[in-house]
Parts: C-alpha cells; structure tokens; sequence
C-alpha cells in the first residue's frame, strides 16, 4: 500500500472518531477509539511504541509514540485548539529517531479535525 493511500485511511478513521465523539476528551481517549476505526479498516496499528534515540551510537533519550500504523507512518495526536509550530518539529524528530519516512499530525480540535502531514527531511550529502 502506498503511503498517501495509508494516509486516506487513516484520515478517514479519524473523521469518523471525531464525528461520532466530537471535541473536549483527552488525546488517550481518541487514541483509543482510532485504534478501534484502524483495525475495523483493516490496519495494523500499535499504541503507545517506545522509541529509543541515539547520538553517536549512545543513548540519549526516550519517547512514545502515539500510534505506529503498518510499521510505517507515525501518528501523533492531539486534543488542542490548534496546531503549533513545536507540534510539527515534535513529529519531524520522531521521524528521524524511527527512520520512518512519514508522519500525521491529527488534532481532534474544537471545531474540526486538523491534519498535517510531515516527511522527514534527509540530510543532504
């Protein structure tokens, strides 16, 4: 499956949480209810995936990521009145630390569903 194919699934999940539940839960409970909607469409997806980051072959920091769709694209949820600037550069490094190519904010907000979509930039040789 090709990632902007993965991405209209996942998108279309998410609409259909925020339709039925609306604005106001905290992010775990929207979490849950799109783990719900990505099995019912057929995804594997994993919650709450420890993430280890390196430098220079040491470790120097941990983190979580939300949910990891088809061990490729990266979700980070949010339950805010907008998406910030951090939000994004936040999903940037999770892309970098997993190696993963490519990232989805989705912010279940007060009026609408949010989402930005983040590929990890390669360093240039």
């Amino acid at each position: 499956m090709q990632y902007q194919e993965l991405t209209e699934k996942i998108i279309g999940c998410a609409y259909r949480v925020y339709n039925t539940m609306g604005f106001g839960f905290l992010e775990s409970v929207y979490e849950k209810c799109l783990l719900i909607e990505l099995k019912k469409a057929g995804l594997k997806a994993i919650a709450r995936q420890p993430i280890t980051v390196f430098y220079e072959n040491e470790i120097v920091g941990k983190f979580v990521a939300d949910i990891i769709v088809e061990d490729v694209i990266v979700l980070e949820l949010k339950s805010v009145r907008r998406v910030v600037t951090g939000h994004e550069i936040q999903l940037v490094n999770y892309l970098t630390a997993t190696h993963k190519d490519v990232g989805l904010i989705i912010n279940f907000g007060e009026k609408r569903v949010e989402v930005k979509r983040k590929v990890r930039e390669l360093p240039q040789d």
